[in-house]
């Protein structure tokens, strides 16, 4: 595979090297496309209480005095998921746009050091 800029590689390469590159890459593009965007609005607030650590001991009553469980409630309206979503294409193209300025890889060497401490990814099956 030909790619470009610093995680980019071009083939052949030994599978080892790939994998890390991709997995570095995966990282870094997680960090500044998605965990940095508006999902971090909807991660803010206050989390419940919950005793059986499954959330089934959680309801949210809404404004006509709903019961509703945790499991079942969405968090997530449709404007706040087509916010999301667009603010991560937006961020994904910006990625692949600016993957060759000199600049726009410091940013991407500084996410990268917070995002190597994360968990190895693996394969989605």
């Amino acid at each position: 595979m030909v790619l470009h800029g610093r995680f980019w590689y071009h083939s052949p390469m030994k599978k080892a090297d790939e994998k890390r590159i991709a997995a570095k890459l995966a990282k870094v593009m997680a960090m500044m496309c998605v965990r940095n965007t508006k999902l971090e609005n909807l991660h803010a607030g206050v989390v419940p209480v919950t005793k059986t650590g499954d959330y089934s001991d959680v309801v949210v009553v809404d404004a006509k005095g709903r019961k509703i469980s945790w499991a079942e409630v969405s968090h997530i309206d449709n404007e706040q998921m087509r916010e999301l979503i667009k603010d991560i294409v937006d961020r994904l193209y910006t990625f692949q746009m600016r993957i060759d300025d000199p600049e726009f890889q410091v940013w991407t060497d500084r996410w990268a050091a917070v995002a190597d401490k994360w968990d190895e990814p693996e394969l989605d099956p």
